[in-house]
């Protein structure tokens, strides 16, 4: 912690009031700013670099210091210009109280100019830099600090150039830059680079404590996590909302009052969210979000608020203990325990997902109500969800699900299971076209030995299969193979013996036969079938008699036309024509159907 400037009482006269000032007092993130090597915290290996650059005499002739902001770029750079100007000069450790290291401190050195490239980014300005340059300093070194160094024009640029490459041997260039990209190559390459890295939450708390208490605040640990959070790895924007806090509750920080300020959701209304999810009460779910509509709150702040308490779930759900670093109140930590406990990993993760989807919307400009609601439905309620992610959240449903009561045999309730996860896989092998709940499918047959005490199927008649046929089986076959679809449409159930169902095709459709009688498609229609009937039925084909050798086309209207017999296309041996077309069409499919997912069964 650095020690406290001076804080001067800035002022300006009332109106009607001569004479009277209204007191500034300076503010946090100035008054505790580091003032040595040692005080800065989370930039060791710039301090170490420039350090032993001093005691080796081996300083260049410019810097660039490039990070994000509030990382303290600018105040890494005024504690060299002390270290090259200190009376004690060269040295790593200034003194801070000889007259160069007061007004360096206090921004008035003449040896230590401070330029803002945002305003003064012109080559008019760079010449005033060159004019000026070659003047002997009144210390040791003159030293240019050029704050967001980026925007200085490409002539501002080019104009430095000779002057960095080939400076007078009193002068340092410093350039503090949060877009290192955006600076000239040409001027990057005559300079030595320091990255900035953003600091750590265990870099960042400790410094609130310390200044807390120098200013004798009361603020809990989880108050100032909370600060420390929101400030996304910037020094001076924590100690500005401490400064903030300090003023808004008279000294006594709680993490209500953090999260008024800041405009955070209130870890209640975030608990109670979860809570729905778990119960899985959509209406209410709803409701909850049109309330803290009506209150004011920002619906992009709650996504990112419950972003945030969902990865606080993830954590608790790998670890056993929750992290001190976490802005957390104590009395919830059994709730927060029981909520990573019940929400299970899966469904964590798939809600982050679609919050995130959202907010990347919302900072595009879109409305944030809209995709909130989705995520929360589509979480609720996975069955409203014809999604693969929301299929796999509710087969951990099932494999969740309670064990069965006295009233129902445990080799039914395994069946029932069973027969529901081989539906819902289906469905996400047909991509979401169709869904079949668990309570629409009957249990399979099992070998297993606990079968013998599972109810008995109901029986099944061919005249079930037929009317199936078409409807279901052939449309069902068609969403994976046209192909087999398209052979199976002019076949029809013939006979049922047990487990073993006949299908007949036209007579003369041995190519036909082929076609479905390729592996996969008899896996195919055997997964069909059982989906539709219950049953794993073992599918047997054969062609129709041909009626014409046996002299039934006499006795058919339809075979003759004025007392001659109809004639066939030399291109169907079967006795139904076959276009061109159909026959190319027939071809190009693939004679087997894709590859059904593992565990199909």
């Amino acid at each position: 912690m650095g020690k406290p400037e001076p804080a001067p009482l800035i002022g300006r006269s009332a109106p009607g009031r001569v004479g009277f000032t209204i007191p500034v007092v300076t503010a946090l993130y100035r008054k505790y700013r580091p003032q040595t090597f040692e005080e800065v915290i989370g930039q060791e290996h710039v301090v170490r670099t420039l350090r032993n650059a001093i005691l080796q005499d081996r300083v260049r002739q410019a810097y660039v210091f490039a990070g994000p902001r509030g990382t303290g770029k600018t105040s890494l750079a005024r504690i060299l210009a002390k270290a090259l100007n200190c009376d004690q000069s060269p040295t790593v450790t200034p003194c801070g109280t000889c007259e160069s290291c007061t007004a360096i401190a206090a921004g008035s050195s003449l040896d230590v100019i401070e330029m803002d490239a945002a305003s003064q980014r012109g080559i008019d300005d760079v010449r005033e830099i060159r004019d000026r340059a070659i003047l002997q300093p009144i210390a040791r070194n003159k030293v240019y600090i050029l704050d967001e160094a980026h925007q200085l024009t490409k002539d501002a640029f080019n104009a430095l150039l000779k002057l960095i490459e080939e400076p007078p041997p009193h002068l340092v260039f410093v350039f503090c830059t949060t877009e290192l990209d955006r600076m000239l190559p040409t001027v990057r390459s005559r300079c030595q680079t320091f990255p900035f890295s953003r600091p750590r939450l265990s870099d960042i708390q400790p410094l609130l404590r310390r200044i807390a208490d120098a200013e004798k605040l009361e603020a809990p640990d989880p108050a100032l996590a909370q600060i420390a959070h929101h400030s996304r790895g910037s020094y001076r924007d924590a100690v500005s909302t401490l400064d903030q806090l300090a003023a808004s509750t008279g000294g006594r920080i709680t993490i209500s009052a953090v999260r008024d300020v800041l405009g955070t959701i209130e870890q209640d209304s975030l608990l109670r969210i979860v809570d729905l999810l778990i119960d899985g009460d959509t209406a209410a779910l709803l409701n909850s979000i049109e309330e803290l509509s009506e209150r004011g709150h920002d619906l992009a702040r709650l996504v990112s608020d419950l972003l945030e308490h969902l990865r606080h779930l993830l954590l608790l759900q790998h670890l056993t203990d929750i992290p001190d670093s976490l802005p957390i109140e104590e009395d919830s930590h059994q709730r927060i325990r029981s909520q990573a406990t019940a929400f299970g990993e899966a469904r964590v993760l798939r809600l982050i997902d679609l919050l995130a989807a959202a907010l990347e919307g919302i900072r595009q400009g879109g409305d944030p109500r809209l995709p909130l609601e989705l995520a929360l439905v589509k979480i609720s309620r996975p069955e409203a969800d014809v999604g693969r992610e929301s299929i796999l959240l509710r087969l951990e449903r099932l494999e969740a699900a309670a064990p069965p009561g006295p009233e129902q045999a445990p080799g039914a309730e395994a069946h029932a299971d069973a027969a529901a996860k081989e539906s819902d896989v289906a469905a996400v092998a047909g991509g979401g076209q169709r869904e079949q709940t668990a309570s629409s499918a009957q249990p399979a047959p099992s070998t297993e030995p606990s079968a013998a005490a599972a109810a008995p199927l109901p029986p099944l008649a061919i005249e079930q299969i037929a009317d199936l046929w078409m409807a279901r089986v052939v449309a069902a076959v068609g969403e994976r193979s046209l192909a087999a679809a398209s052979v199976l449409g002019k076949a029809r159930p013939l006979a049922l013996d047990g487990e073993r169902l006949l299908v007949e095709l036209p007579a003369g459709a041995a190519f036909q036969r082929t076609v479905v009688e390729g592996p996969k498609n008899v896996q195919l229609l055997g997964h069909v079938l059982h989906e539709a009937t219950g049953r794993r039925l073992e599918v047997e084909f054969r062609e129709a008699a041909d009626h014409a050798s046996s002299g039934e086309d006499a006795a058919d209207p339809s075979s003759a036309e004025d007392g001659h017999p109809a004639e066939r296309p030399a291109s169907d041996p079967g006795g139904e024509a076959v276009s061109d077309e159909a026959l190319v069409s027939l071809l190009k499919e693939t004679f087997d159907a894709e590859e059904l997912q593992e565990g199909n069964g």
